[in-house]
């Protein structure tokens, strides 16, 4: 049977495709244009309107705080890496001690949330480069994946933010990331499998050769597997 591709493009123009659209998070041009504050007062008009929808009593004790718990939720915690104000300072070092082999930081706690419905990632990043004459200090290589963790993200979209980010800030084509993460509209929705991970990786620069790759993934061998 022949695929009807305009039938396709109707249902991807829908918002029906859980593919990545862009290389970067789809931001509007005007996404900087309100304060935080604003931000906040919106969310939680609008999320209280949600519950009322869903037939919450918001007079409760338990229930009447959670509109602004979930806005500034929103805005100073779980998608605060939207905002680039909030991007972590890298400052960098001169490799005075003339390391030349890779550095691997594996095992980094990741949290983030599925862009199509909302719903966590949660998982650990495994991160490497090799200096081309800067380190940088180890917590700011955690503190980066927070980062870009902290917004609406696909995992593949992720995992390439993390790795051009760290080829700028570091100066050198030879970093990887590895994420392996448990994606919870596949564990909570849909097929509610509980078992699975998602693994996505980007080689870049010296780890693009076998041999290099090779010796980081096997620095992994006793990685945190979810």
């Amino acid at each position: 049977m022949a695929i009807d591709f305009r039938t396709l493009e109707e249902i991807m123009a829908k918002g029906d495709s859980h593919a990545g659209a862009s290389l970067n998070t789809p931001l509007r041009a005007d996404a900087f244009a309100l304060s935080d504050a604003e931000k906040i007062e919106i969310i939680a008009r609008n999320f209280r309107q949600i519950m009322l929808t869903l037939g919450l009593d918001l007079e409760d004790d338990s229930l009447k705080g959670t509109p602004l718990r979930v806005a500034k939720m929103y805005v100073e915690e779980v998608f605060s890496g939207l905002n680039p104000a909030n991007q972590p300072k890298a400052t960098l070092f001169e490799n005075k001690y003339a390391y030349n082999q890779m550095l691997v930081e594996k095992n980094i706690t990741l949290h983030s949330m599925c862009e199509h419905h909302f719903v966590p990632i949660v998982g650990f990043a495994h991160v490497a480069y090799i200096s081309s004459g800067k380190v940088i200090g180890l917590s700011k290589i955690n503190r980066i994946v927070r980062h870009f963790a902290r917004r609406p993200q696909v995992q593949e979209r992720l995992t390439r933010e993390i790795a051009n980010h760290l080829q700028e800030v570091l100066h050198t084509e030879n970093v990887a990331v590895v994420i392996d993460a448990k994606h919870y509209c596949v564990a909570m929705r849909g097929v509610e499998d509980t078992a699975s991970s998602t693994l996505t990786a980007e080689y870049c620069g010296r780890f693009e050769e076998e041999a290099t790759r090779r010796e980081f993934l096997l620095h992994l061998g006793n990685a945190q597997v979810l």
